[in-house]
């Protein structure tokens, strides 16, 4: 009977030391998981999945001749094209016109003779491309290869439906995969040199006047930190010129 008696204690004694043994392994256990990150899968900011990067790409503007002639508009989009070309182009101008065009036509002979007026030193080529069928009016486009900041992932692109609640994309405090896409795109259409994103330009020369002044401020005993002072005859912001608030 006192066998009997004591064996439910016995067991629940061991029951607790084998449960407490069985809590301890599986914390260190643990410690071997792999659990999920929360890390993106894909690259956080938007400079990473949307690089701009220099490449040799095309550089191209749209001609409209009237009449078969250029208007000063025209020319000096030609002007600023041949100085780009002469910075970072290479190889052969294309001239570029629909399929059908004449080569020999006048527009094409007058937008040649543009190039060539605008100090273009080099080949240019004729070549055709197919007229899109939305209506528009087709340009004569003339085209160089070089060096270009471009953005070579497609805008536009959404791979998740952040609105909808049957996955949890829309819950996760990552940016969205087209975040930035159109802000890296403007900048690279904008910079006037490519090389810019790569490498700092050299240093010019210092300021020979500026750099005396200060020296001789220094051997006065001179402050040769520039002085900005208001200048309080100047109309504040929000005044009208000739008139009260």
């Amino acid at each position: 009977m006192a066998a009997l008696r004591y064996a439910p204690q016995k067991f629940a004694a061991r029951a607790l030391i084998f449960g407490l043994a069985a809590a301890a392994a599986c914390a260190l256990g643990g410690c071997g998981v792999d659990y999920g990150s929360s890390d993106p899968a894909f690259p956080g900011d938007f400079q990473e999945r949307h690089p701009i990067v220099v490449a040799a790409a095309p550089t191209s503007v749209d001609l409209y001749p009237v009449g078969g002639a250029l208007d000063e508009r025209s020319m000096a989009n030609i002007r600023a094209f041949v100085e780009r070309y002469r910075h970072y182009g290479s190889g052969a101008v294309m001239i570029l016109a629909p399929v059908g065009t004449n080569p020999n036509s006048r527009a094409v002979h007058v937008v040649r003779g543009a190039l060539f007026d605008a100090g273009l030193k080099g080949k240019v080529a004729f070549g055709a491309y197919l007229q899109p069928s939305d209506g528009a009016a087709p340009p004569l486009r003339v085209s160089f290869t070089g060096l270009k900041a471009v953005v070579p992932t497609a805008c536009g692109q959404w791979p998740e439906d952040l609105a909808s609640g049957s996955s949890v994309e829309g819950w996760k405090n990552e940016p969205y995969s087209n975040f930035g896409c159109a802000t890296q795109s403007m900048i690279a259409a904008q910079v006037d040199d490519p090389r810019d994103f790569v490498q700092p330009r050299a240093l010019g020369p210092s300021d020979v006047a500026m750099r005396t002044r200060a020296i001789e401020a220094v051997r006065n005993g001179q402050d040769p930190g520039t002085q900005w002072g208001n200048d309080t005859q100047l109309t504040p912001i929000g005044t009208q010129v000739g008139g009260g608030q």
